[in-house]
């Protein structure tokens, strides 16, 4: 019965590719050709069909990857993590993941390490967080970067304050 389906969605695919194609005013072919185009239509589409089967069969063997490297070794150093597709020290692997088509859950996935293991080394984290920090990002709008002078007073302030209460 499943063949039976499958070879429906077949039938329905290129009806509809054929119809898209013939709707097409650019398209010029006479009422004779339309059954043999819409045969060979369904012969590609059964063969491509065909093929990611077996293609999507070969992918399930091959879904098992060897990490270059252990988990513990590619986070022993805080300067870079290592990769494990092809054990090079990297300070991030974002982009190192996109020319390998992935993203950091794709590649978390691959190689079975849990959700919050890192795809940036700790220590150019801290670096850009300080980076950050220093430049003001991540303050609520409107407030505003006190400034050495205001600083001065208010801590000025907080002696007198203090002389007073004791």
């Amino acid at each position: 019965m499943p063949e039976d389906t499958s070879e429906m969605n077949t039938v329905e695919l290129a009806t509809e590719l054929t119809i898209a194609w013939l709707g097409n005013p650019n398209t010029r072919i006479s009422a004779d050709e339309v059954p043999a185009f819409l045969n060979k239509m369904y012969e590609s589409i059964a063969s491509l069909a065909s093929n990611s089967d077996a293609t999507s069969a070969r992918a399930d063997e091959l879904a098992e990857y060897v990490p270059a490297v252990s988990v513990r070794k590619s986070l022993s150093d805080p300067d870079h993590i290592i990769s494990m597709i092809d054990g090079k020290k990297y300070k991030t692997l974002r982009r190192h993941l996109s020319t390998h088509g992935m993203t950091p859950a794709e590649y978390r996935v691959r190689y079975g390490l849990k959700p919050d293991y890192p795809i940036v080394s700790p220590n150019y984290s801290e670096s850009r967080r300080a980076m950050a920090v220093k430049i003001g990002l991540g303050r609520q709008s409107g407030q505003r970067k006190p400034t050495k002078t205001e600083a001065g007073k208010s801590a000025a302030r907080k002696r007198k304050a203090d002389d007073v209460v004791e």
